[in-house]
Order: structure tokens, then C-alpha cells, then sequence
């Protein structure tokens, strides 16, 4: 990455949540390879599919695995080891769309088709680097809109309003490690997601520095430094993975990790959730969401469900 972006070739970049497997890709490669993208300034989409009818169904994990697993991480919150961390599960899903089809007929700000492998569907960014200004976008705290007075709910609720700001100050931290003149630009805006199913509210914050003029040249060395992302691991960081491990019991792979695309002088990237993968035969949804002192276990695996969709309508 740091001899790329020092030769101002660009490259689009996958790399998985323990930072252990890190694709690299320049554009010529991309379609060979059976990897399409879209970002908010490049795709390379494919033919697109013709649209059908479909049906969706999901297995969620049982009640009684989340509340093992939550049990672990609010322990570890109350003995003070984790102030946020982002609990996650797979979910069995039956549809009768392929991952192409899903690929193309989702709307979302970040799309990614790995080889017939998996399919994310995201709709927030890891950092954008536009000149030498980095931002990151951390999308923390959700609601079904469909809830009377939904967005007052969203920007009133303790715990959505304790994890954002816990997030908030953690990616702050973050980019301080690489960037000057960090500022939180704007704070918990509200923006609207649709499904298949229902609707859904989500806040987000802008939080911008300003990196080095060599900053192109160093460009590997400043995403490892912010992996893995903030909002799909928790605070403080280090810990907080090792909690993970322990809470979850299976293997995240490449969902949460990031995926991204250097033109030669800029950077756009996203956090890879809303993931679908294939496992054999079997297509598996991975979702979560974050755990705070707040958290009530019933509406955290709710939310865990309500975030495995496709957003087709």
C-alpha cells in the first residue's frame, strides 16, 4: 500500500477484522478476479441482473446464546475492562436471490461482491481522505422508524447517546494518532435506512484531521493504524478485542473489516457491515450491535435481527 500510494497507483484494498488478511488489487485486476465495487467515487458494476420477486427468511441465534455471550460483556463492563463493546452473531438466512443479485439490486452508499464469496452492503464509511483532510463517519445507535416520535426516541435514549459519544471520543483518539487539528464536525445526525422490511434511523458524527503532505507515501502504515474500525470493535480498543473473542465464539472473518479505493491522490473507504456470506451451501447474515452499561439484553438482540436485511424495495 505504501509503495502504491507513494507511485500514485491506484488500488482498491480488502482487509479482514483481526487484520491478519490483506487483499490488494490494482483496477486492471478487479474484474478477472470476480470483485466489484462501489463507493462514493468509483464502481465497477457489472451487468446488472434483472429484478425479481424474492423472499427473505432468517434463523436468528437463540435468545439464550445472546444472553451468554451478552452476560460475558457486561461483566467486563462493570469490572471496567470495556466501556462499549460491539457484540455480533452470524443469523442462517434462506433467499431465493444470489449474491450477484443482492450485489446488484441493494442501495447503499458502499457495495462489495468478492468473488461469489460474500456481499457487503454498507451504509457507513471507515475514513475518507480528500488532499490532506481525513475524515471518519462512525455510525452508532439504531431505531426502527416505524416507532411513534422514532427520531426524538434515537437522540433522547441514555444508552444510544452514552455509546455514540463513547465512539466518538474513541475515533477522535484514533485519528489523533495520525492526523493534526482533530475536531468533531458535526455530532449525531440523523440519517434514514431502508429495507426490505421497515425503516430504519441511525446516527452518525464527522470527525476530520488534517494529515501530513507525505501522507501517500505512508498510506498503509495510516489504515493499519486505525484498525480495526472503532465502531465494530469498542473502547478501549485492545481489551475490548479480547472480550470479543471470548463473547462471540466464532470467527467475524472478513465482516467488519474494511474495504477501500485510492484513486492515486484520494481515499474513500467503508466499514463492511450489513455482510452476507456464503458458508457451502448455506448463506450466513452477520449483525450486532454495541454494549454499554445501559444495554438491556432483550433489546440488543433485537436490534441484532432487525439489522439483518437487504436494502431492496
Amino acid at each position: 500500500m505504501n509503495y502504491c500510494g507513494a507511485k500514485r497507483i491506484p488500488f482498491v484494498f480488502i482487509c479482514d477484522f483481526k487484520k491478519e488478511n490483506l487483499l490488494l488489487y490494482e483496477i486492471s485486476e478487479l474484474e478477472e478476479e470476480g470483485i466489484y465495487l462501489q463507493t462514493s467515487c468509483f464502481s465497477n458494476l457489472p451487468k446488472k441482473s434483472k429484478k425479481k420477486e424474492f423472499y427473505f427468511d432468517k434463523e436468528p441465534i437463540r435468545l439464550e446464546r445472546y444472553q451468554k455471550g451478552f452476560s460475558i460483556v457486561y461483566d467486563a463492563i462493570q469490572r471496567g475492562d470495556t466501556f462499549l463493546l460491539n457484540l455480533t452473531y452470524p443469523t442462517k438466512i434462506e433467499t431465493n436471490l444470489t449474491l450477484k443479485e443482492v450485489f446488484d439490486h441493494s442501495k447503499a452508499k458502499y457495495k462489495l461482491l468478492f468473488k461469489d464469496q460474500f456481499v457487503v452492503f454498507s451504509p457507513e464509511p471507515f475514513i475518507r481522505i480528500k488532499g490532506n483532510s481525513i475524515s471518519s463517519y462512525p455510525m452508532k445507535g439504531t431505531i426502527d422508524a416505524g416507532i411513534e416520535n422514532a427520531q426524538h426516541e434515537l437522540l433522547n435514549n441514555i444508552k444510544e447517546v452514552s455509546e455514540h459519544n463513547t465512539i466518538v471520543d474513541l475515533i477522535r483518539n484514533d485519528l489523533s494518532m495520525v492526523a493534526k487539528k482533530v475536531r468533531v464536525e458535526e455530532l449525531r445526525y440523523v440519517e434514514r435506512i431502508k429495507t426490505h422490511e421497515k425503516e430504519l434511523l441511525q446516527t452518525s458524527s464527522k470527525i476530520s484531521g488534517e494529515l501530513p503532505d507525505d501522507w501517500r507515501s505512508r498510506i498503509g502504515d495510516v489504515i493499519f493504524k486505525l484498525l480495526p474500525a472503532g465502531s465494530t470493535s469498542g473502547a478501549p480498543k485492545k481489551k475490548t478485542l479480547e472480550i470479543i473473542k471470548e463473547a462471540e465464539g466464532y470467527d467475524r472473518g472478513f465482516f467488519t473489516g474494511v474495504f477501500g479505493y485510492f484513486d492515486g491522490e484520494n481515499m474513500d473507504s467503508a466499514v463492511m457491515i450489513r455482510f452476507i456470506e456464503k458458508q457451502g451451501d448455506q448463506l450466513i447474515f452477520k449483525s450486532g450491535g454495541g454494549v454499554t452499561s445501559f444495554s438491556e439484553c432483550k433489546q440488543e438482540y433485537v436490534e441484532l435481527i432487525d439489522k439483518v436485511y437487504v436494502p431492496i424495495s
